[in-house]
Protein backbone atom coordinates (compact mmCIF):
# COMPACT_ATOMS: atom_id res chain seq x y z
CA UNK A 1 0.00 0.00 0.00
CA UNK A 2 2.55 2.43 1.24
CA UNK A 3 4.74 1.76 -2.16
CA UNK A 4 1.97 2.49 -4.49
CA UNK A 5 1.45 5.56 -3.08
CA UNK A 6 5.09 6.75 -3.29
CA UNK A 7 4.82 5.65 -7.07
CA UNK A 8 1.54 7.80 -7.11
CA UNK A 9 3.69 10.82 -5.74
CA UNK A 10 6.44 9.69 -8.29
CA UNK A 11 5.03 9.75 -10.92
CA UNK A 12 2.62 13.10 -10.38
CA UNK A 13 6.16 14.87 -9.34
CA UNK A 14 7.86 13.14 -12.77
CA UNK A 15 4.82 14.68 -14.93
CA UNK A 16 4.89 18.26 -13.04
CA UNK A 17 8.13 18.44 -13.82
CA UNK A 18 7.69 17.49 -17.16
CA UNK A 19 5.17 20.08 -17.53
CA UNK A 20 7.02 22.57 -16.27
CA UNK A 21 9.96 21.98 -18.64
CA UNK A 22 7.34 22.56 -21.65
CA UNK A 23 6.24 25.59 -19.68
CA UNK A 24 10.36 26.96 -19.51
CA UNK A 25 10.85 25.68 -23.02
CA UNK A 26 7.85 27.75 -24.48
CA UNK A 27 8.63 30.54 -22.25
CA UNK A 28 12.15 30.90 -23.75
CA UNK A 29 11.49 30.22 -27.66
CA UNK A 30 9.11 33.27 -27.09
CA UNK A 31 11.40 35.44 -25.27
CA UNK A 32 13.74 34.77 -27.80
CA UNK A 33 10.93 35.73 -30.37
CA UNK A 34 10.03 38.55 -28.16
CA UNK A 35 13.62 39.73 -28.65
CA UNK A 36 13.02 40.95 -32.31
CA UNK A 37 9.64 43.01 -31.03
CA UNK A 38 11.07 44.39 -28.31
CA UNK A 39 12.13 47.26 -30.22
CA UNK A 40 9.05 48.05 -31.48
CA UNK A 41 7.39 47.71 -27.86
CA UNK A 42 10.10 50.83 -26.08
CA UNK A 43 8.88 52.91 -28.85
CA UNK A 44 4.77 51.85 -28.29
CA UNK A 45 6.02 52.50 -24.58
CA UNK A 46 7.91 56.01 -25.33
CA UNK A 47 5.03 57.18 -27.60
CA UNK A 48 2.98 57.58 -24.05
CA UNK A 49 5.42 60.68 -23.36
CA UNK A 50 6.99 61.45 -26.41
CA UNK A 51 8.33 64.80 -25.63
CA UNK A 52 10.29 63.51 -22.36
CA UNK A 53 14.45 62.73 -22.92
CA UNK A 54 14.70 59.06 -21.60
CA UNK A 55 18.31 58.73 -20.40
CA UNK A 56 20.07 55.78 -18.50
CA UNK A 57 22.96 56.67 -15.63
CA UNK A 58 24.43 53.02 -15.53
CA UNK A 59 26.38 51.00 -18.59
CA UNK A 60 24.19 47.96 -18.24
CA UNK A 61 20.91 49.55 -17.36
CA UNK A 62 19.42 50.27 -21.05
CA UNK A 63 20.72 46.60 -21.92
CA UNK A 64 19.29 45.32 -18.64
CA UNK A 65 15.49 47.32 -19.06
CA UNK A 66 15.91 46.05 -22.89
CA UNK A 67 16.40 42.01 -21.88
CA UNK A 68 13.37 42.47 -19.22
CA UNK A 69 10.75 43.55 -22.24
CA UNK A 70 11.99 40.73 -23.96
CA UNK A 71 11.35 38.27 -21.09
CA UNK A 72 7.83 40.15 -20.28
CA UNK A 73 6.94 39.68 -23.80
CA UNK A 74 8.13 36.59 -23.83
CA UNK A 75 6.21 35.59 -20.57
CA UNK A 76 2.52 37.24 -22.48
CA UNK A 77 3.50 35.11 -26.00
CA UNK A 78 3.93 31.56 -24.03
CA UNK A 79 1.38 32.24 -21.58
CA UNK A 80 -1.45 30.10 -22.93
CA UNK A 81 0.95 27.34 -22.78
CA UNK A 82 2.03 27.97 -19.50
CA UNK A 83 -2.25 27.90 -18.60
CA UNK A 84 -3.05 24.85 -20.52
CA UNK A 85 0.23 22.87 -19.12
CA UNK A 86 -1.25 24.34 -15.34
CA UNK A 87 -4.91 22.66 -16.65
CA UNK A 88 -3.61 19.44 -17.74
CA UNK A 89 -1.87 19.01 -14.83
CA UNK A 90 -4.94 19.31 -12.32
CA UNK A 91 -6.89 17.64 -15.53
CA UNK A 92 -7.16 14.13 -13.43
CA UNK A 93 -9.55 15.95 -10.96
CA UNK A 94 -11.99 17.11 -13.03
CA UNK A 95 -14.92 15.55 -15.27
CA UNK A 96 -14.11 15.32 -19.11
CA UNK A 97 -17.46 18.08 -19.20
CA UNK A 98 -15.15 20.45 -17.04
CA UNK A 99 -11.99 20.17 -18.80
CA UNK A 100 -13.96 20.74 -22.37
CA UNK A 101 -15.05 24.23 -20.33
CA UNK A 102 -11.74 25.08 -19.07
CA UNK A 103 -10.45 24.73 -22.98
CA UNK A 104 -13.25 26.89 -23.96
CA UNK A 105 -12.29 29.99 -22.01
CA UNK A 106 -8.94 29.82 -22.38
CA UNK A 107 -8.51 31.64 -25.46
CA UNK A 108 -11.49 34.09 -23.68
CA UNK A 109 -9.37 34.84 -20.77
CA UNK A 110 -6.20 35.38 -23.21
CA UNK A 111 -8.24 37.96 -24.92
CA UNK A 112 -9.61 39.58 -21.35
CA UNK A 113 -5.95 40.11 -20.79
CA UNK A 114 -5.56 42.01 -23.86
CA UNK A 115 -8.40 43.68 -23.14
CA UNK A 116 -7.28 44.62 -19.77
CA UNK A 117 -3.57 46.26 -21.09
CA UNK A 118 -4.94 48.60 -24.08
CA UNK A 119 -7.14 50.04 -21.63
CA UNK A 120 -3.94 50.48 -19.45
CA UNK A 121 -2.31 51.81 -22.50
CA UNK A 122 -4.70 54.13 -24.04
CA UNK A 123 -7.49 55.06 -21.48
CA UNK A 124 -5.02 54.94 -17.82
CA UNK A 125 -1.04 55.65 -18.92
CA UNK A 126 -1.84 58.87 -20.61
CA UNK A 127 -3.33 60.58 -17.30
CA UNK A 128 -0.78 59.63 -15.10
CA UNK A 129 1.87 60.04 -16.93
CA UNK A 130 0.77 63.53 -17.56
CA UNK A 131 0.47 64.42 -13.86
CA UNK A 132 4.27 63.01 -12.58
CA UNK A 133 5.62 64.51 -15.50
CA UNK A 134 4.01 67.95 -15.01
CA UNK A 135 4.03 68.25 -11.32
CA UNK A 136 6.12 70.76 -10.25
CA UNK A 137 7.12 71.17 -13.35
CA UNK A 138 8.12 75.15 -13.01
CA UNK A 139 10.43 73.99 -10.23
CA UNK A 140 12.46 71.17 -11.58
CA UNK A 141 12.91 69.32 -14.90
CA UNK A 142 12.23 65.90 -15.06
CA UNK A 143 15.25 63.11 -16.63
CA UNK A 144 13.44 59.70 -16.36
CA UNK A 145 15.70 56.85 -16.35
CA UNK A 146 14.97 54.11 -18.96
CA UNK A 147 14.72 51.48 -16.59
CA UNK A 148 12.03 53.12 -14.14
CA UNK A 149 9.91 54.49 -17.04
CA UNK A 150 9.79 50.70 -17.80
CA UNK A 151 9.18 49.17 -14.94
CA UNK A 152 6.46 51.64 -14.33
CA UNK A 153 4.39 51.92 -17.38
CA UNK A 154 5.25 47.67 -17.70
CA UNK A 155 3.75 46.88 -14.65
CA UNK A 156 0.71 49.09 -14.42
CA UNK A 157 -0.35 47.00 -17.67
CA UNK A 158 0.42 43.77 -16.53
CA UNK A 159 -1.71 44.21 -13.41
CA UNK A 160 -4.18 46.28 -15.12
CA UNK A 161 -4.24 42.99 -17.97
CA UNK A 162 -4.81 40.27 -14.68
CA UNK A 163 -7.76 42.55 -13.50
CA UNK A 164 -9.89 42.54 -16.52
CA UNK A 165 -9.08 38.62 -16.59
CA UNK A 166 -11.55 38.30 -13.14
CA UNK A 167 -14.85 38.47 -14.84
CA UNK A 168 -14.12 35.12 -16.49
CA UNK A 169 -11.99 33.44 -14.42
CA UNK A 170 -14.72 34.31 -11.69
CA UNK A 171 -17.51 32.78 -14.05
CA UNK A 172 -15.39 29.72 -14.91
CA UNK A 173 -14.94 29.18 -10.90
CA UNK A 174 -18.46 29.81 -10.36
CA UNK A 175 -19.19 26.74 -12.86
CA UNK A 176 -17.07 24.29 -11.73
CA UNK A 177 -18.97 25.10 -8.16
CA UNK A 178 -15.81 26.40 -6.17
CA UNK A 179 -17.41 30.06 -5.70
CA UNK A 180 -21.24 31.06 -5.75
CA UNK A 181 -23.01 34.61 -6.68
CA UNK A 182 -24.54 34.34 -3.08
CA UNK A 183 -20.84 34.62 -1.63
CA UNK A 184 -19.56 37.51 -4.27
CA UNK A 185 -22.81 39.50 -3.41
CA UNK A 186 -22.06 39.51 0.38
CA UNK A 187 -18.40 40.47 -0.05
CA UNK A 188 -19.53 43.92 -2.20
CA UNK A 189 -18.12 46.27 0.04
CA UNK A 190 -14.71 44.71 0.97
CA UNK A 191 -14.55 44.63 -2.67
CA UNK A 192 -15.23 48.24 -3.02
CA UNK A 193 -12.42 48.36 -0.51
CA UNK A 194 -10.20 46.44 -2.37
CA UNK A 195 -10.93 48.24 -5.59
CA UNK A 196 -9.10 51.56 -4.58
CA UNK A 197 -6.32 49.63 -2.13
CA UNK A 198 -6.24 47.89 -5.64
CA UNK A 199 -5.95 51.06 -7.29
CA UNK A 200 -3.60 52.78 -4.60
CA UNK A 201 -1.20 50.01 -5.86
CA UNK A 202 -1.47 49.88 -9.37
CA UNK A 203 -1.32 53.67 -10.12
CA UNK A 204 2.46 54.90 -9.77
CA UNK A 205 0.47 58.39 -8.66
CA UNK A 206 -0.88 59.45 -5.48
CA UNK A 207 -3.62 61.61 -6.72
CA UNK A 208 -7.25 60.39 -6.34
CA UNK A 209 -8.36 60.80 -9.83
CA UNK A 210 -6.05 58.49 -11.27
CA UNK A 211 -6.34 55.65 -8.61
CA UNK A 212 -10.63 56.19 -9.23
CA UNK A 213 -9.26 55.48 -13.36
CA UNK A 214 -8.45 52.15 -11.83
CA UNK A 215 -10.70 51.43 -9.20
CA UNK A 216 -14.01 52.12 -11.32
CA UNK A 217 -13.18 49.81 -13.68
CA UNK A 218 -12.51 46.78 -11.05
CA UNK A 219 -16.07 47.63 -9.33
CA UNK A 220 -17.94 47.52 -12.44
CA UNK A 221 -15.90 44.18 -13.23
CA UNK A 222 -16.67 42.67 -9.42
CA UNK A 223 -20.21 43.51 -10.46
CA UNK A 224 -20.18 41.53 -13.92
CA UNK A 225 -18.84 38.88 -12.31
CA UNK A 226 -21.28 38.75 -9.84
CA UNK A 227 -23.88 38.59 -12.93
CA UNK A 228 -21.77 36.21 -14.57
CA UNK A 229 -21.40 34.03 -12.01
CA UNK A 230 -25.28 33.74 -11.44
CA UNK A 231 -26.04 32.87 -15.42
CA UNK A 232 -23.40 29.91 -14.95
CA UNK A 233 -24.12 28.81 -11.70
CA UNK A 234 -24.94 24.79 -10.71
CA UNK A 235 -28.63 24.10 -10.83
CA UNK A 236 -30.34 21.24 -9.51
CA UNK A 237 -31.41 18.69 -11.23
CA UNK A 238 -35.44 18.63 -11.27
CA UNK A 239 -36.52 15.82 -9.23
CA UNK A 240 -38.58 13.74 -11.74
CA UNK A 241 -42.31 13.99 -11.26
CA UNK A 242 -44.14 11.33 -10.20
CA UNK A 243 -45.90 9.35 -12.66
CA UNK A 244 -50.03 9.88 -12.80
CA UNK A 245 -51.97 7.12 -11.30
CA UNK A 246 -55.00 6.20 -13.65
CA UNK A 247 -58.23 6.15 -12.18
CA UNK A 248 -59.42 3.42 -11.61
CA UNK A 249 -56.43 1.63 -11.17
CA UNK A 250 -55.45 -0.36 -8.00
Amino acid sequence: MGSDRQTTIREHLLELRGRLTVSAIAVAVATAAGFFLTDYVFRALKALAPDVELIFIELPEYIATYFKVSLLIGLGLALPVVVYEMIMFVAPALTPRERRLVLITLPAVFLSFIAGAAFAYFVLLPPALRFLLTFGSDIVKPQIRIGNYVNVVSTLIFWVGLVFEMPLVVALLARLGIVSHRFLWRQQRWALVAAFVLGAFITPTIDPVNQTLVAGPVIILYQLSILLAWLVRKRPHPESAPTPVAEGTP
